[in-house]
């Protein structure tokens, strides 16, 4: 992606169907300008045009947007004035990536089953050494006629 000193995100890759936070300090910010509107759009012909408020900060003008899928963003900026900063006429425009299918599981309801076919084997086994150690310690004591029952005092 191309740096562009006063365009920031809150990550290192633009990728579909994210969310992501924009910072921005250039002229508009520099100019103490009021009120900064982040105008967006997607692909060449800016599709699905926007424009949202961004909030004013210590570290500039900040909006965060969903990203549709396409195969680039585009911005500029205007404040309640009109006053457009448009790169010279050229927009801000950054590549999107798309989203990489090995990130999302397959089938989702296999992984949620897992972890309680986990929890049941884990359990059953718990179960059956308490079986196996109270038959080894209790078993001797009760052939050779040394087991006790406790008598309460009723």
């Amino acid at each position: 992606m191309e740096l562009v000193k006063n365009i920031f995100f809150n990550t290192d890759k633009l990728v579909e169907n994210t969310k992501i936070k924009i910072s921005y300090t250039g002229k508009l910010f520099e100019e103490n300008s009021s009120d900064v509107y982040l105008h967006y759009g997607y692909g060449l012909q800016w599709d699905n045009v926007s424009e949202i408020k961004m909030e004013k900060t210590e570290l500039g003008y900040q909006a965060e947007i969903e990203l549709k899928s396409s195969d680039s963003l585009n911005l500029c900026f205007r404040n309640s004035e009109d006053v457009w900063d448009n790169n010279n006429y050229q927009n801000y425009s950054f590549p999107i990536e798309k989203l990489e299918v090995s990130l999302v599981p397959k089938d989702v309801t296999s992984a949620l089953d897992a972890p309680r076919r986990l929890k049941k084997s884990y359990i059953w086994s718990k179960k059956i050494r308490l079986a196996i150690y109270k038959i080894m310690h209790y078993f001797p004591k009760l052939i050779s006629g040394n087991y006790k029952r406790k008598v309460s005092d009723n």
